[in-house]
């Protein structure tokens, strides 16, 4: 091919076609099948890395391009900056398909089967490090678009994301091989096995959601845009569309769900607000709702005495009818630039701090943790694993193991996302509910918010930007999946079955 780096970021582009919203997999699978190609033909390791690079920058670029939109929020940045962030970022997270096409080459160039086998094993790492390198950004991780055709995304319950990954690149693999050489043979061979490996995933300990609960829920979606969510004479307005989408108080226990953020009060500090919020919620209603947990430091230098604000939590209250705050969930995995920016004392003094709203950083909390919900009337008592917004995209990390909760509650706030991360949002989401066997409960300001079933199934949703409440009934849990018991240690068990599969092909050719 006479120009292979305008060919590897073409397949790139077209890629990410495969992720939500479009969700056109089939797309992406034949990209893939073009890569490895293209890395297949590299004349030397320089040559297959630059290949790797230019196609994720194509795929992250398309896939990524909400967080444009995210700019047009922050008027303390120009908003055309937003455009260049996505590129930026998308040239850094390029280097990990480049150090996935570059291992392949490197190990796999002499044998095109080691190749398609060693690519996925690189891809399955690579992918991992993507997710933890310098705190992580795992948004689009290549196993999610299986999520459009949920049966063949079982497999997570086994593998996880990552394991889920490197199947589509197995699958890719054969695609190329069936094509392009003289394996058929193997390439027919291994179309069998990944077809029984995928049906096992679904066929043997199947998913089937369990029956739902008892337990009432109501999700709220008050369709407030992040141009009215901070604005002082739009607050009595958001308020007023939160307490009619609650409903009148009723004499059933529900459970009722608002988004991340959903109020301006700091509910532990401001027993009016308490009062307020609790006012709507009938004797045995539970309320959660994202809010914020704020830190002061007294400062006394003589000529003035202050309590100055020092720091924040991205939090989740649950509220009781009698005003009380029964628990509390501190975000964990924050997103740097932002809640927070990093090596502040170096990029502080460059104007970056201009990226993070507000005056101070987030901290973070202590990671997963499980809220007791107690019980009431005919509501048995619940255990509620939280997880805020962003930290839901973060395989293995999401459930506390010591504790296992009954579901997962994911409050939001997608209002930041354009029109395409909010549907990628939720796909990873239930790609969370399948790998936990958990069921999960979204509501988000702008969506979309939904009811997610512990197989990963779509019960219910609201559309994005649209006003409006979901009435459902909690789904149940599902046994403890093998993955929710080995977490990413499932992943790279599967990548040393695979690398074991290589080492004994290889012998066996000689």
């Amino acid at each position: 091919m006479r120009h292979p780096n305008i060919a590897a970021l073409a397949a790139g582009l077209l890629s990410a076609t495969g992720f939500a919203p479009l969700g056109l997999w089939p797309v992406t699978i034949l990209c893939f099948a073009l890569l490895i190609a293209l890395v297949g033909n590299a004349p030397n390791l320089r040559g297959a890395l630059a290949r790797g690079w230019w196609f994720g920058v194509g795929q992250f670029t398309v896939g990524l391009n909400w967080i444009a939109h995210a700019f047009t929020f922050q008027d303390a940045m120009p908003h055309w900056f937003g455009y260049g962030a996505v590129v930026l970022v998308s040239l850094y997270l390029a280097i990990y398909p480049a150090m996935a096409t570059g291992l392949a080459w490197k190990y796999g160039r002499q044998d095109r089967r080691q190749l398609v086998l060693l690519f996925a094993v690189a891809w399955i790492v690579t992918e991992w490090l993507r997710a933890n390198m310098f705190t992580g950004f795992a948004w689009n991780p290549l196993g999610v678009i299986w999520i459009a055709t949920l049966p063949l995304a079982d497999s997570a319950r086994w593998v996880g994301t990552y394991g889920l990954s490197g199947l589509a690149v197995l699958v890719a693999g054969t695609l190329f091989l069936g094509i392009t050489s003289d394996h058929k043979r193997f390439a027919a061979l291994s179309a069998l096995i990944l077809a029984i490996v995928m049906s096992a995933a679904h066929f043997v300990h199947p998913a089937a959601p369990p029956p739902r609960t008892n337990v009432p829920i109501r999700i709220i979606q008050p369709n407030i845009g992040q141009e009215d969510k901070h604005v002082a004479a739009q607050e009595e307005n958001n308020f007023r569309k939160l307490a009619q989408l609650s409903g009148l108080p009723s004499v059933k226990p529900r459970l009722l769900f608002w988004p991340e953020a959903a109020i301006p009060a700091i509910l532990d500090m401001e027993p009016e607000w308490r009062d307020r919020v609790a006012g709507l919620l009938g004797p045995r209603d539970l309320l959660m709702t994202g809010g914020l947990k704020l830190y002061y430091k007294f400062e006394d230098k003589g000529f003035y005495q202050a309590n100055t604000l020092t720091a924040a939590n991205n939090s989740l209250w649950v509220l009781t009818p009698d005003s009380r705050l029964v628990g509390r969930y501190d975000k964990a995995h924050l997103v740097p630039f932002g809640e927070y920016l990093p090596m502040r004392s170096i990029l502080k003094p460059l104007g970056l701090s201009r990226l993070v709203p507000g005056d101070v950083d987030f901290w973070p909390g202590p990671g997963p943790q499980t809220l007791p919900l107690p019980a009431a009337g005919e509501r048995p008592a619940l255990k509620m694993g939280v997880q805020i917004c962003y930290e839901i995209i973060f395989s293995g990390q999401v459930v506390n193991e010591e504790n296992r909760p009954d579901f997962l509650f994911n409050p939001s706030n997608d209002a930041w996302f354009g029109s395409w991360g909010p549907p990628q949002h939720l796909a990873q989401t239930r790609l969370r509910a399948l790998e936990e066997g958990l069921p999960i409960v979204r509501s988000t300001p702008t969506g979309i918010s939904a009811v997610v079933a512990a197989n990963g199934a779509l019960l219910d949703s609201l559309p994005h930007q649209q006003v409006g409440y979901i009435d459902a009934f909690l789904p149940g849990k599902l046994p403890p999946t093998p993955f929710s018991q080995l977490g990413n240690l499932a992943s790279f068990l599967f990548v040393l079955l695979i690398f074991c599969g290589s080492i004994a092909m290889r012998r066996w050719s000689r």
